[in-house]
């Protein structure tokens, strides 16, 4: 395993829909280890192929504090069931520095294939949910901050570009 570099805000490969995984073989296997310590190292509690450059629908999660570990493994991820709101404060790897008060879902249900090619079906409440709904965004092009209104969006947006311009941003 080995930790991969984030790919940050700007990057195009973040703006466009992941391809489906077609088998889980040696290479993907792989990228979910390199995946899951790229995200323990950054610290997340989610990360998906493409914020480490990969264009596949493939992502990882664990919300688990303080050391304790429960991952889990999203390959062709798809939401099939959304209930409830709430509105918290939300980041992401790929932005690094900035957080915004996001509404999302409170209760979510996907459908995927875990690492083993196994269908399962996660469902989650609170952190879980937002984490759920935050990664299947990513594979989707999306980003947290295009939840926001377009005022707040475009404002964010500038302060990100300005923060892409310093050093901090590239290290």
């Amino acid at each position: 395993m080995a930790i991969r570099k984030i790919v940050k805000y700007g990057d195009p490969v973040l703006r466009r829909r992941c391809q489906p995984v077609k088998s889980i073989d040696r290479e993907v296997r792989k990228l979910i280890g390199d995946m899951f310590e790229t995200m323990y190292d950054a610290p997340g509690v989610g990360l998906a192929a493409n914020q480490v450059g990969v264009s596949l629908a493939l992502a990882v999660i664990d919300i688990q504090a303080e050391g304790r570990q429960s991952p889990i493994v999203l390959i062709n991820p798809r939401i099939t069931e959304l209930s409830g709101q709430l509105k918290e404060e939300e980041g992401c790897l790929s932005i690094p520095g900035f957080l915004a008060p996001i509404k999302r879902f409170a209760s979510a249900k996907v459908s995927a294939l875990n690492e083993k090619g196994l269908p399962v079906v996660i469902t989650g409440e609170g952190l879980l949910a937002r984490a759920l709904q935050h990664e299947t965004d990513h594979l989707n092009g999306k980003l947290y901050v295009d939840h926001l209104s377009f005022v707040k969006r475009v404002r964010m947006f500038s302060l990100i570009k300005r923060s892409a311009r310093s050093e901090r941003w590239n290290a």
